[in-house]
């Protein structure tokens, strides 16, 4: 007989163990081993068969289990001690409160930080993939840290999916029921005891409530929005049932809970824990974009701000970061489904629906006008944007380069800061242990968690038979996790016992392990390594440098593209002449992946460039000790040097012939771990037998990049380079400020058409015959027309650089020049300034004038530019 409903009983703690309640519900026991190794010394089988969660552990504890570690002196030292040690990590001093005074006085006192997604920890099942694995990577980092950080998402009942393979190899999915109570949650209340909850308002006079979980994450507090709720109709309870679910509507819907209701649950969170505001707002992706118009709502509250004073108000303290290479990874809505949820019978009433819609337009040539964009909205309700690698960087600024009309996509106003892993959560303890005998286990810490180049370096001094024993250990037991879960895969799937006794000699510990394991969407190439299956087969079997492969990855269950890549794969690895030597894992995840990554030589990523927008799976296997073979997409764009790894190359600029492309592609990896990757792995060198050149790039894997691809690094360079500017700008924009930038803003707008450079010359030091010397200089005399503007209005600037043979400046150098006399009746006025030939070869330069005003971000932050009106003024100069 079934329940009709199921919850847990929880045994009484005695009181001498009550602090176990706190290290379970505070999950820096995710990446903290001293608490995991205390919590699986309560119940080593209870922990096991918890899944390594603390909260089902305590909830099946036996009483008497719990008496006898309540007499346990020994147990009760070691809880004290772990419990100490969580209590000064939560309020003690870290790196941010210990920034100097100067520094301190520009750093915000509070962030809030939104994501449609969280990677926490497996017991935690709210992610789909690399998305929400940064974004608990970006908590985790920022608590170990100090940062302010409040994070904000959605709860999904269901989580993501559940995946498994029928007989044929076609993936399934499933849904279980996650019970918030048997999660590391607990609700928030108001002081009165009664749960906060946040509301929205539906059309037809329909409401949305949810009430509003929290996780603690070490230092920081990640607020979960779920909208189960019984005052809600059916619709509404089930906004947040499943990540990634639902059609336009139901998308919609959450979006609009994750960014507006967001808003208001951390405004409930700060109120009533006393946490402060924040001054920074940090979009992780476009999903949460809709929380700069919750916070425009509360501006215009104020008087005298109306709407475009609160957008820049809203503009100021802002950040945005894009995560996708290609406009299909990006949200996008119908207008008139955006509309009929805003304004007059739906949220935000009073703000109007027609300037909502104008954030979303995509308003550039090759733009949609029937759609709405959560993206471009994210980007100008956003003083500053970035990407998550330097080519990612780029990549961004050419996909959004219309919201700048006139600019190179160079000087479009995104940056960049390469994502980072945070290592105490994937790095292997068996990896830490070692660098702990190294370095001392306080150092390593430190290294793992804030880094240092320095603490890195020590992995030079590791002898070369303990780096080799490792990487053996942690293969065996990649073999040994592998063969688990392959047989409970195959039992899934129908297979008998008897008939899977072969899974017991798939894999070897001492061959070449080669690992692949992402999200199946196409780009990511999947089964490229299938793209000649006979010679995919010689390398596998090959009886002197046999290669083994350990692949995972789920489909979006609505793509059925990607489930065929996946079967594909599978009855490959099907095949009875290959199946010792590559395997399917489903089901990837956070506990699989922290198994997968430490176990593997190689990490392999053949996505098409540039579409991989960082790729952080590769990160966390160097951490460990695994080498990059990759396409130099993403960060391995960035950082590859052939002393720590291999660079697939690539067939760019096939355009749509992609079988051809594919087709050499797959050569060159083919080629790559025939003749080098798996030559060097049993090079076995003099007495030893060791493969010294294989270790040599272990170590300088772990020395050169440990540090860089650290989460510390990445949220540090945040706090640095957009949360102190966003936070100072935000302090700067006072509501009077505010209405005096969107009025100054909106006359150099109605201004901007009659803005021009009328007129170019050299007056001294002039090229003769088209030729220059390097080191001479060129003092240039500029007209420009400013209508009712002024010169604190504008930058007038001369862009210099070498030119292509179509004459166009490459990686241009801008001189600013200055007025040098004017103006004269119809407000022309003249500008001087020198200009270095400081390069040889083809060289150019021209003129453009930008707006000017202490509060913008950078010049481009208007999208406006004006040029020379016409050939005739002498624009283009070019010294060859």
């Amino acid at each position: 007989m079934k329940a009709i409903r199921r919850f847990t009983v929880r045994p009484v703690l005695p009181e001498t163990l009550l602090p176990l309640t706190d290290l379970a519900r505070n999950l820096r026991w995710s990446w903290h081993a001293e608490t995991r190794e205390l919590f699986q010394s309560v119940d080593p089988e209870g922990w096991q068969a918890a899944g390594g969660d603390p909260v089902r552990l305590l909830g099946a504890v036996s009483a008497a289990r719990l008496a006898e570690l309540a007499a346990d002196r020994r147990f009760l030292r070691r809880l004290a001690v772990v419990a100490a040690d969580l209590d000064d990590y939560v309020n003690g001093g870290r790196w941010y409160q210990g920034q100097g005074q100067e520094s301190a006085g520009t750093l915000p006192a509070g962030i809030a930080y939104f994501s449609p997604e969280f990677g926490i920890t497996a017991a935690l099942p709210q992610y789909s993939g690399g998305l929400g694995i940064l974004a608990g990577d970006h908590l985790k980092a920022a608590s170990d840290l100090g940062v302010p950080l409040i994070g904000v998402g959605l709860l999904y009942r269901h989580g993501y999916f559940r995946q498994s393979l029928s007989r044929d190899g076609w993936q399934q999915e499933h849904y279980p029921v996650l019970d918030p109570n048997e999660l590391p949650l607990d609700l928030l209340r108001q002081e009165d005891g009664t749960p906060a909850r946040v509301s929205l308002t539906l059309p037809g006079g329909r409401a949305l409530h949810a009430h509003i979980w929290q996780a603690r994450v070490g230092r920081v507090p990640l607020l979960l929005l779920d909208s189960d709720v019984e005052d809600n109709d059916v619709p509404a309870r089930e906004v947040t049932d499943r990540l990634y679910g639902g059609g336009s509507d139901h998308r919609l819907l959450q979006e609009m809970l994750l960014g507006i209701g967001g808003v208001r649950a951390v405004r409930a969170y700060c109120a009533i824990t006393g946490h402060p505001d924040p001054e920074v707002f940090h979009t992780n992706e476009g999903h949460a974009g809709f929380l700069g118009l919750e916070r425009i709502r509360e501006l215009e509250r104020e008087p005298g701000l109306d709407f475009d004073a609160a957008v820049e108000a809203v503009r100021a303290g802002t950040v945005f970061t894009t995560h996708t290479p290609v406009p299909a990874g990006i949200d996008r809505f119908e207008r008139a489904l955006v509309a009929r949820h805003f304004g007059d019978g739906g949220e935000l009433p009073g703000v109007p629906v027609d300037r909502i819609l104008e954030l979303g337009a995509e308003s550039y040539p090759g733009g949609d006008p029937g759609v709405f964009n959560m993206a471009v909205m994210g980007l100008r309700l956003a003083q500053r944007a970035n990407g998550v690698s330097t080519l990612h960087g780029a990549v961004s600024r050419e996909m959004f380069a219309g919201l700048w009309p006139g600019f190179d996509p160079a000087d479009v106003p995104i940056t960049s800061v390469t994502n980072g892993v945070h290592a105490p959560t994937w790095v292997a303890p068996e990896v830490v242990r070692l660098g702990a005998r190294q370095i001392g286990a306080g150092r390593t810490e430190d290294a793992l968690s804030v880094g240092g180049s320095a603490r890195w370096d020590a992995v030079a001094d590791i002898p070369d038979q303990d780096v080799w024993d490792l990487r053996r250990v942690l293969r065996e037991q990649l073999v040994q996790e592998v063969r688990d879960r392959l047989r409970a895969s195959w039992r899934q799937r129908g297979a008998a016992e008897a008939e899977l006794g072969w899974v017991d000699s798939v894999l070897d510990p001492d061959v070449l392990t080669i690992g692949f394991a992402r999200r199946v969407p196409s780009y990511k190439r999947l089964t490229l390594m299938l793209r000649d299956p006979d010679r995919l087969r010689r390398l596998l079997l090959d009886p002197d440098r046999p290669v083994q492969i350990v692949v995972a990855g789920k489909a979006h269950p609505a793509d059925d593209g990607g489930k065929r890549l996946v079967q594909e794969l599978v009855r490959f690895a099907d095949d009875p002449r290959v199946r010792h030597r590559i395997v399917f894992l489903p089901d990837y995840g956070m506990a699989m992946a922290q198994k997968l990554y430490p176990g593997c030589d190689v990490w392999l990523n053949n996505p098409l460039r540039p579409l991989e927008a960082c790729g952080t799976s590769g990160m966390k296997a160097a951490l460990n000790g695994c080498l990059n073979l990759s396409v130099l997409d993403g960060w391995w764009d960035e950082w590859f040097e052939p002393d720590f790894g291999w660079a697939i190359p690539t067939a760019d600029g096939l355009g749509a012939d992609e079988d051809r492309r594919d087709h050499l592609e797959a050569n060159a990896l083919y080629d790559l771990i025939e003749g080098r990757v798996a030559p060097r792995f049993y090079d076995r060198v003099g007495r030893s037998g060791l493969p010294v050149r294989w270790i040599e790039m272990v170590r300088r894997t772990l020395a050169s990049l440990g540090p860089k691809v650290l989460a510390g690094r990445m949220v540090r360079e945040y706090v640095e380079r957009l949360y102190a500017p966003a936070a100072l700008a935000h302090r700067a924009l006072t509501a009077d400020a505010a209405r005096g930038l969107a009025g100054w803003k909106a006359q150099v707008r109605a201004a901007w058409p009659r803005i021009a450079v009328e007129h170019v010359e050299a007056v001294a030091a002039a090229p003769v015959n088209g030729t220059a010397e390097l080191g001479a200089t060129l003092t240039l005399r500029v007209r420009v027309a400013l209508d009712a503007l002024t010169p604190e209005d504008v930058e007038v600037q001369a862009v210099a650089g070498r030119v292509d043979p179509q004459d166009v400046i490459r990686d241009g150098r801008a001189f600013p020049l200055k007025p040098a006399g004017g103006p004269d009746l119809e407000n022309r006025w003249v500008y001087e300034g020198p200009l270095a030939l400081d390069r040889t070869g083809p060289f150019g330069y021209t003129v453009r004038i930008l707006p000017a005003h202490p509060l913008l971000a950078v010049p481009a932050e208007l999208g406006l530019v004006s040029g020379p009106v016409d050939a005739d003024a002498g624009g283009g100069v070019l010294l060859r």
